[in-house]
């Protein structure tokens, strides 16, 4: 599927949303359009396997039979049932029975089916509970085929429910159905729906465009950049993964068996369940990834909780776009918490540096984390300003990235992407001021790939250039007491031009002398024609003398 196919497949669903969701909330509806859109890409992917497993096998059915053609085929070979689903399981990962595949759900909903709403609710639950060797608990836990937005009678619901499926049908059945064409449609949709969301938005989505740029920074070889990319990343985390994108980011550009083992965390039970069916949906496989429903500052994911240095987990790559000057309320047993011991608690008011913290504990020491936060980490006193120091004697910020205002849809604000390692090759600071490089767009200021290419080869080839990219000594930095703010280190103000006083006298003469000149020509036509002359004169010589003809 072409670039233009997959924005318009994305369009037609936004389409279809709009027209559909009525007085729904986007929120609640967004839930239910990426579900059935999630429900598609797996009926759609298994149906393909086991076409090819069954081969010849595989039941070609009459015009008239509604059945899928898996369904016959169970029915005619209920005896081979467990052996083919076992060989499924080691295929594509996962099982999906006949009733519950979306060629049978779109065919009840057009059928306007009294059966629609209790087929989806068994086939969620098997899917939840049975299709995969993970166990995916929970879902489509916020799906709530029951809400009275769908209708107050069960009948209503179904009604409706019938109405936004055969809607999705319609507009999916002129598309491809590969991974790469239903995954990019669903991060359309998240952005489009993030769009309508207003500051909510920040809770589950990075922009493309952002994510682009971290992407790009962690898969170079950490040490040296300019190396190029690395073949190979053994983990990768994000711990305020939100739907995913940003993982998915690193994973395109490492490709599908690039990466050993991805890992996310979110506490928001919604997005948690969107990132679950983002990795699927773009074809990562349940034993490739775990995201993790808990809070990343309690750090209450028990795999990260090892305390033995040898067993406990380490990342090649750390990616994080955690909320913004987030309060939180740290007790008294985390200044002794293995994360934060030797830097200090973020204060209540702004968990930023307690975020970072935790990403930068887990990274190994050759490893490279990127991380967006706001300006203020930059600059602020007080125990911010204790672990920025801290982090700068110790050599770990490799490099500051200042973007432009109102790229977000959750808020207008500048941001900047902090590069750390643990271990890193130069002893300087590279500060990159890009906040000027955008197009302005309708709601959001937009990053273009010349945008994006430019900071990231900065970054990889530690390039300086004038009001753009600077490498500054520690000790200047520390002459500016560890503030890292941007404008003490690349001024973007552009010299004005000098003037040459005696090139403008000579401009200013000759001015005078053609006047002098064209009014003399001019008082001779009129002395022809009997008229008065006008005055004399012509300007003023600019030092004070007139000047002479």
């Amino acid at each position: 599927m072409t670039a233009n196919e997959q924005q318009r497949l994305g369009k037609t669903l936004w389409a279809i949303a709009d027209q559909l969701r009525g007085a729904m909330n986007a929120d609640d509806f967004r839930d239910y359009m990426l579900a059935f859109l999630f429900l598609r890409y797996l009926s759609d992917n298994y149906e393909t396997a086991a076409k090819k497993e069954l081969g010849p096998d595989y039941p070609t059915l009459p015009e008239a039979d509604a059945r899928v053609p898996l369904a016959a085929w169970y029915q005619a070979n209920a005896a081979d049932v467990p052996e083919f689903e076992q060989q499924m399981r080691r295929k594509v990962h996962y099982v999906i029975q006949p009733a519950h595949l979306w060629a049978n759900v779109a065919r009840l909903a057009k059928q306007q089916s009294d059966e629609l709403l209790d087929t989806l609710r068994e086939g969620f639950k098997y899917i939840e509970n049975e299709s995969f060797q993970s166990t995916f608990s929970g879902l489509f836990s916020e799906i709530n085929l029951g809400s009275e937005k769908l209708g107050k009678t069960h009948a209503d619901k179904n009604r409706m429910l019938c109405e936004i499926i055969k809607e999705i049908a319609k507009g999916l059945a002129g598309f491809s159905a590969d991974v790469d064409a239903l995954g990019d449609a669903y991060e359309y949709l998240i952005g489009q729906f993030a769009a309508g969301s207003g500051k909510k938005a920040g809770e589950f989505y990075t922009p493309q465009r952002i994510s682009d740029i971290l992407s790009a920074i962690v898969t170079l070889d950490s040490q040296d950049p300019a190396a190029g990319p690395v073949k190979q990343l053994d983990s990768v985390l994000d711990f305020a993964c939100g739907s995913g994108s940003l993982l998915l980011n690193v994973r395109k550009r490492m490709g599908a068996h690039g990466i050993g083992r991805i890992l996310g965390q979110e506490k928001n039970i919604t997005t948690y369940n969107l990132a679950r069916m983002n990795m699927l949906l773009h074809g990562v496989k349940d034993t490739e990834f775990e995201i993790f429903h808990g809070d990343t500052l309690d750090n209450d994911w028990d795999a990260l909780r090892e305390t033995n240095p040898a067993k406990q987990p380490k990342f090649d790559a750390v990616v994080a776009n955690p909320p913004f000057s987030y309060r939180w309320e740290p007790s008294e047993a985390m200044a002794e918490d293995m994360r934060f011991k030797n830097h200090g608690l973020a204060p209540k008011s702004a968990a930023d540096f307690a975020f970072l913290l935790h990403g930068f504990h887990y990274l190994k020491d050759q490893g490279v984390m990127a991380i967006i936060l706001p300006h203020g980490v930059l600059f602020r006193g007080g125990a911010e300003e204790r672990i920025r120091s801290k982090l700068l004697r110790d050599g770990h910020i490799d490099t500051v990235i200042g973007l432009p205002a109102n790229l977000f849809y959750s808020t207008g604000i500048p941001v900047c992407i902090l590069v750390l390692k643990k271990c890193k090759k130069f002893d300087d600071v590279l500060f990159i001021n890009a906040a000027e490089h955008f197009e302005k767009g309708k709601r959001q200021n937009v990053l273009t790939d010349a945008h994006i290419g430019k900071i990231v080869s900065t970054y990889q080839h530690r390039a300086e250039e004038d009001r753009y990219a600077k490498r500054v000594p520690m000790a200047r930095i520390e002459q500016e007491g560890w503030n890292l703010n941007i404008s003490r280190y690349i001024s973007t103000a552009v010299a004005e031009d000098e003037i040459d006083l005696d090139v403008t006298h000579r401009k200013l003469m000759a001015l005078d002398e053609s006047v002098r000149r064209a009014t003399a020509r001019h008082n001779a036509y009129l002395l022809e024609l009997g008229l008065p002359p006008l005055p004399g004169g012509g300007l003023q010589d600019p030092t004070g003398v007139e000047s002479r003809t």
